[in-house]
């Protein structure tokens, strides 16, 4: 088995990337699925976001509102600490499920937003990061999510620098590109993957 990390800023196409690399046959473990999953209404993961953030981060269906605890914890590093410390855990748990049931020459591509910033390189084999330029993320978070341009450059500066990312990289994947270009170079990347599982 293969254990890719896969990361990349926000509004880097990431989610593009993965899409891509499950097409080709990886088996896709995604964090951020996960996370949801692990503070959806009833699980130990809710109760413990509401004791630590109050009710107020709650929709009226009982669910967690996502924008409104985001709108506490990316303008305030220590409280972003704080629900780190519970999602976390609860998230490495679920992966570790999930990768151990993958077939025993599988690549398995876990797509973590903060790889870099929580310093998990050392967990994969091999790490892939999805780069694009600032300006690039800053248009697409503004044009295709809505945000307003403060909200983007928040989240952003929350987030590892874009040389940090590029530090911890085994494989960069461009995607400053044409989808064309970047479904061709996905198909690279996956060549190399699989060469290097059929290694190891």
């Amino acid at each position: 088995m293969l254990k890719v990390g896969l990361t990349g800023g926000i509004g880097a196409g990431k989610s593009e990337v993965s899409r891509l690399l499950v097409e080709q046959g990886a088996v896709l473990i995604d964090a951020d699925r996960i996370a949801r999953e692990v503070v959806a209404p009833g699980t130990a993961g809710l109760a413990a976001v509401v004791e630590a953030f109050g009710k107020d981060v709650l929709a009226p269906d009982g669910g967690l509102d996502r924008p409104k605890l985001g709108s506490i914890v990316f303008a305030d590093p220590a409280r972003l600490a704080t629900l780190n410390a519970i999602v976390h855990p609860l998230v490495g748990a679920r992966s570790r499920e999930l990768e151990n049931a993958a077939a025993p020459d599988a690549v398995v591509v876990h797509d973590v937003p903060l790889l870099a910033e929580n310093g998990m390189a050392a967990l994969y084999d091999v790490v892939v990061v999805v780069d694009v330029r600032p300006g690039t993320q800053l248009d697409r978070l503004v044009r295709l999510r809505g945000m307003t341009e403060e909200d983007a450059r928040a989240r952003m500066a929350a987030q590892a620098t874009r040389e940090k990312r590029l530090e911890i990289a085994d494989i960069v994947i461009d995607n400053d590109v044409p989808l064309q270009e970047l479904e061709r170079r996905v198909r690279e990347v996956w060549a190399d993957l699989v060469r290097r599982a059929a290694d190891a």
